[in-house]
């Protein structure tokens, strides 16, 4: 999107050079199993500051005093955890890259997560792009003067807070097999704190802990990258001693409250011209004409899953459930990333941390490339020059 930066990169571009980079990124840590695209973005300074301003009308409704009262109903019942802290420790936005008829780039909102991203991850990748690639240092892949100390930093300082590392713990379940496991490996080392799966934590009284070669290891805050979503359809994960939804002496990071409060669910009620229009479906009253320009979402559901692009009458009249699915008018991505076999299209996510104690501070980014109707890496496996990137900005 910077010219002169794109063909530059281009020209320098061989498949060796890519080969190298995949093997330094899992070098140390383990295969990574998504994809991973053959090139950075880069992102003019306009885009940057289009990307700033949308984050910051999408803060000014989740800072309102009344966002908790406005978003009680995201949460499912079954799925209440006690000891909601008052704002979450990360915000995602994901946003489309667009273009105008003058020719200027603009975002338009996809999704929003009040849940963590491979916060960690993103800065390897930045580090092993210049290590293989000759990105220019007048670039950053960071927000608001930030460098690399000060970000890991202030990652540590929301991961962590006040506690001794050992007693924080990142958890999903079944950890070895996740997908995101190499984000899990390098903000062990950033942060010094330990990674468990659900199923290995153990409770006494109201107290956590966990077992490391035969060392009881007290759990005092709990990095949580695990969605509720998955194991609510599989019952059967729940053989751990820990119940999430019962009372513990255990801070959350972020509570996983937050994961639906900031989600689909938020989309209809921000007003802005980064954000497409969107209502949810029991609020419609007629059913928009030209639903071919509509997108069918379901509120949980998480990665692509449920969405509707082709939407009809009779697929509306058929969801037993409106209250829990937004019709959001669809959006179009331009081909914007220039590659030896054409234009690809790009969507940019937003990093947000948000310390205790302090103010929500955009810090970095996620860029994924694709070049199907669905973004994503798993939609794009068989593609080259598409997955998961980052972005280099003036």
């Amino acid at each position: 999107m910077i010219p002169e930066q794109r063909a530059a990169f281009n020209r320098s571009f061989t498949v060796e050079k890519y080969r190298r980079f995949l093997d330094s990124v899992a070098a140390g840590y383990c295969p990574v199993p998504f994809r991973l695209a053959e090139t950075p973005v880069f992102i003019p300074a306009q885009l940057r500051l289009h990307l700033e301003q949308a984050g910051k009308e999408l803060l000014s409704v989740i800072c309102r005093a009344d966002f908790k009262e406005l978003t009680k109903r995201a949460i499912p019942d079954s799925w209440q955890i006690p000891n909601e802290n008052g704002h979450p420790h990360f915000l995602t936005f994901d946003f489309a890259v667009c273009q105008a008829e003058a020719g200027q780039l603009f975002p338009q909102l996809i999704e929003m997560q009040g849940f963590p991203s491979l916060y960690g991850f993103q800065q390897h990748l930045a580090d092993h792009f210049r290590g293989i690639y000759d990105i220019d240092s007048q670039l950053s892949h960071l927000f608001g003067g930030l460098d690399r100390q000060a970000y890991l930093a202030q990652l540590r300082e929301v991961v962590v807070g006040s506690h001794n590392p050992e007693e924080v713990v990142i958890m999903d379940t079944d950890i070895p097999r996740q997908k995101t496991l190499i984000d899990f490996l390098v903000t062990r080392q950033i942060c010094g704190i330990g990674i468990v799966s659900l199923e290995e934590i153990r409770r006494e009284g109201r107290a956590l802990y966990y077992l490391r070669e035969g060392r009881r290891i007290p759990i005092r805050r709990i990095y949580n990258r695990l969605i509720f979503d998955e194991i609510a359809a599989n019952p059967g994960a729940f053989i751990s001693e820990f119940d999430p939804r019962l009372e513990a002496d255990i801070e959350w990071v972020a509570h996983p409250n937050w994961f639906y409060r900031i989600s689909k669910f938020t989309m209809p009620l921000l007003n802005s011209t980064y954000v497409p229009e969107c209502r949810f479906l029991h609020e419609l009253n007629t059913i928009p004409p030209d639903l071919e320009n509509y997108v069918l979402k379901p509120l949980f559901s998480f990665g692509g899953a449920g969405v509707n692009v082709d939407v009809t009458q009779e697929d509306i009249k058929r969801i037993p459930d409106p209250e829990n699915w937004i019709l959001q008018r669809k959006v179009v991505y331009a081909p914007v990333v220039r590659s030896p076999s054409g234009f690809v299209k790009a969507e940019i996510r937003l990093l947000y941390l948000w310390p205790d104690g302090g103010q929500p501070q955009l810090c970095t980014n996620l860029v994924r490339l694709s070049r199907g109707p669905m973004i994503g890496v798993r939609y794009n496996q068989d593609c080259d020059w598409v997955g998961g990137t980052i972005g280099f900005m003036e």
